[in-house]
């Protein structure tokens, strides 16, 4: 594997050929050839290179691997700044990079949060500097993520703010998230609220006969359900634009279903750890599986399976947290909560493919076409005149996982030595490689 920016100054023009071409956002999938030259999509069709190849064009024969928008992950926590010995935008990007995903969203709670201006422009700098895939922050709908002051959300999008949320933090305060909602409508700007009641969210994992059985405190689903339910409320009175985080229960997709139908302005997320696990991977107090919030029964994993491949899902996220050695090293109820997911997002996603759970477009639509457009970013298609950000993978090559050799700072994942099947072969980001795994 290399990360190929070091060689690549001017990305030449670029013929993917003999490529089975899948484009969410127009419902394509061909095979044929993608052309990129001057950092976009030029033409995508059958029969390109047999029409002749433009002159000072690389050309790479794909042999039926898949070729389809780079990948949007709107939820992804990256250390810098203040917590650069878990991450750095450098070392998140090459894992992006390393997974597929070309447009990474970062979350405001860094040190200092990422409730102001400046700290929005310190990290679009810092990454145009040091990272090789697109950078987006979200901002603080709170100063300091404490729940209390709402932040300017105007001046924050004009900065560079793509959305807004305290991270993994509820606002509990009704009247503050109302408000925020309101200025929010006003200026376009989107909501991505975490739904967890605090006072409900004191345990480690599931709240139920398991967890007895383990002997640990459990979350209950309700903590999820009862914010969800009064944030809707909120939306419906002012019709803000509201984005449920990472939704884990089935009670709370019949919660999103009723919005939907209602038509407000609602979309959601779920972890990609959250359709790949349950609950009884706890079993073995592993503490990579100590997730907030928590994952859930067997029932609620297939629930949310469905509602991804009927569409009541919008997003697929990677909800990456990585966590020191320090941190997870404690026995279960006190290690810190999280996991990495940038470099297995995907071939953890196309486990619902080769299960027949959910069909590969509309996959790639909830990993690509479906955050960039919510959150209203130039990405997730493979139009003429788009960006030209591309992803090469082999959704059949079967590999285990090594933890050594993944590209975060931190190696909390929890599929540590898991058999996966698909693997990024290049990432193109402006017609540039900045991933080839060789």
């Amino acid at each position: 594997m290399r990360d190929a920016r070091s060689f690549a100054r001017e990305p030449r023009p670029l013929l993917l050929a003999n490529a089975r071409i899948i484009d969410p956002s127009r419902g394509a999938d061909f095979t044929g050839d993608l052309y990129l030259a001057e950092g976009v999509i030029k033409d995508a069709a059958f029969g390109l290179a047999a029409a002749g190849i433009p002159e000072g064009a690389e050309v790479v024969d794909c042999a039926g691997s898949v070729v389809a928008p780079g990948l949007v992950d709107m939820r992804a926590f990256v250390g810098e700044p203040g917590f650069e010995h878990l991450e750095t935008l450098a070392s998140a990007s090459h894992a992006a990079a390393a997974g597929g995903v070309t447009t990474l969203v970062c979350q405001p709670d860094t040190d200092p949060v990422v409730d102001d201006p400046a700290i929005v422009d310190f990290i679009l700098r810092r990454a145009r500097d040091t990272a090789v895939v697109r950078v987006h922050p979200m901002a603080a709908i709170t100063r300091g993520l404490k729940g209390e002051e709402m932040t300017e959300v105007g001046l924050l999008k004009a900065a560079g703010a793509v959305a807004f949320t305290d991270a993994h933090k509820s606002i509990m305060n009704a009247l503050i998230l109302r408000r925020a909602l309101t200025y929010a409508r006003d200026f376009d700007a989107l909501i991505v609220h975490h739904t967890e009641d605090a006072t409900l969210s004191n345990g480690a994992m599931n709240e139920g006969e398991f967890a007895s059985r383990l002997g640990l405190a459990g979350i209950p689903k309700a903590a999820e359900t009862i914010i969800l339910e009064r944030d809707l409320r909120l939306v419906a009175g002012v019709r803000g634009r509201y984005h449920a985080a990472a939704l884990t229960c089935a009670e709370s997709l019949e919660v999103l279903e009723r919005a939907k139908e209602a038509g407000l302005p609602v979309t959601a997320s779920v972890s990609i750890n959250h359709l790949s696990f349950n609950e009884l991977d706890v079993s073995g107090y592993r503490t990579y599986f100590r997730l907030q919030p928590p994952l859930r029964a067997e029932e609620d994993r297939q629930a949310l399976i469905r509602a991804v491949s009927s569409g009541l899902v919008d997003v697929m996220v990677s909800d990456h947290v990585p966590q020191d050695v320090e941190g997870k090293r404690l026995p279960f109820s006190e290690a810190e909560p999280g996991a990495i997911g940038l470099e297995t997002l995907l071939p953890a996603a196309l486990r619902l493919v080769h299960s027949d759970a959910v069909d590969i477009v509309s996959l790639l639509a909830t990993l690509s076409t479906r955050p960039a457009q919510i959150l209203g970013l130039d990405a997730g298609t493979l139009k003429p005149g788009a960006p030209a950000d591309v992803i090469v993978f082999d959704p059949d090559l079967p590999f285990v996982l090594e933890p050594g050799q993944l590209k975060s700072r931190s190696r909390n994942t929890p599929f540590d030595e898991a058999r996966l099947t698909g693997r990024v072969q290049r990432t193109i980001v402006a017609g540039e490689v900045v991933y080839e795994y060789v």
